[in-house]
């Protein structure tokens, strides 16, 4: 009798184990197959979204501007991307979304995000500073996008303005072209783009973004509605992968480069998962700096709102940073992690 029980016991804990392990919680992460999703890929790739038991899918998109609509449909659960315009816009029309974590921050004295200009204007001395870009054409992502702000505050500045440059809407790859036939005299650019230019000779580095714009909040973690609200638990265990991710990424820093402590397994990581293959091109390159208790940077999303609508960009004057923000997740992964503290 006691022989059967315990081969029933037996049974039913194999098959709660095996219940188990195919009920791990299925989300939908949307990325653009950039440096600054390795937090996310490195998360992936250490086991610590399955230890939280997170079995995620990752969705590309050739910007973060495109993921707005699936994650207000309840369609992908995370996002990565900037606080755009648009994302207001949408916000303002009801579409429920919440920017939880930092993804990317130019942090001051290791920027990853330069301000270029064309090499064969700096060689003939037309170009010095900032101020002489006057009247020249510039690229930017896009109207409303978190680098048209960082624009603006290039111009502020050297006591220029928004509308003294003429602005070229041109995604990161197509700066370099743009630059080798003359289309466009400067760009606020991004590594790995930044690099790949001066490769090329194409444009040089006048500074970093750093210089005018020190920790712009660039990029961040978005949750959809549906997501924050009604799998809360799974979006906390989320965000404590997410953060654990985070701290080795910062652990492997050194002056912003992935030079220090497990560097090379985390370059070998962003090898596998981003377009850049080359380990020896990203251990050389300037990372985005990711705040490793998750931390946004809340005064600089301000000022870049107020800055779309001050160009009507953002057309609503009530919406507000505080609808979309919310640092809680963050905050209670940090409570079971413990504050960060570098090896």
């Amino acid at each position: 009798m006691f022989k059967i029980a315990r081969a029933a016991l037996g049974v039913s804990l194999l098959a709660l184990a095996s219940t188990s392990a195919l009920a791990a919680d299925k989300i939908t992460i949307g990325i653009v197959n950039a440096v600054s999703d390795g937090t996310l890929f490195i998360a992936q790739e250490k086991g610590y979204l399955k230890a939280e038991g997170i079995d995620a899918d990752f969705v590309e998109f050739d910007t973060g501007a495109k993921m707005v609509a699936p994650m207000g449909a309840g369609q992908l659960d995370v996002g990565g991307g900037a606080a755009s315009a648009g994302l207001y816009n949408a916000v303002d029309r009801g579409i429920r979304i919440k920017i939880v974590a930092d993804k990317a921050t130019n942090v001051k004295g290791a920027p990853f995000q330069s301000f270029m200009v064309r090499k064969a204007l700096v060689d003939s001395g037309e170009v010095k500073t900032l101020a002489d870009l006057k009247g020249r054409k510039v690229a930017i992502t896009g109207a409303g996008g978190s680098d048209a702000s960082v624009l603006n505050e290039a111009m502020r500045s050297v006591g220029l303005t928004y509308n003294d440059v003429e602005k070229i809407y041109l995604g990161f790859p197509q700066h370099a072209p743009a630059f080798q036939n003359g289309a466009i005299d400067g760009s606020i650019t991004t590594e790995p783009t930044t690099t790949n230019i001066q490769r090329l000779g194409a444009a040089v580095v006048l500074m970093g973004n750093d210089a005018f714009y020190p920790n712009a909040q660039t990029a961040t973690i978005m949750f959809s509605g549906d997501f924050a609200e009604k799998r809360r638990d799974v979006a906390v265990r989320f965000m404590k992968a997410y953060l654990r991710a985070a701290r080795d990424f910062n652990d492997a820093l050194v002056n912003g480069k992935l030079q220090g402590p497990g560097g090379d397994e985390l370059v070998a990581i962003l090898a596998k998962y981003t377009v850049i293959k080359n380990p020896e091109v990203l251990r050389n390159m300037v990372m985005a700096g990711v705040n490793p208790n998750g931390a946004v940077n809340e005064d600089s999303m301000k000022k870049d709102l107020a800055f779309f609508k001050s160009v009507g960009d953002v057309t609503s004057t009530k919406v507000a940073v505080e609808q979309v923000l919310d640092q809680s997740f963050a905050a209670e992964a940090v409570k079971v992690l413990g504050p960060y503290v570098k090896k």
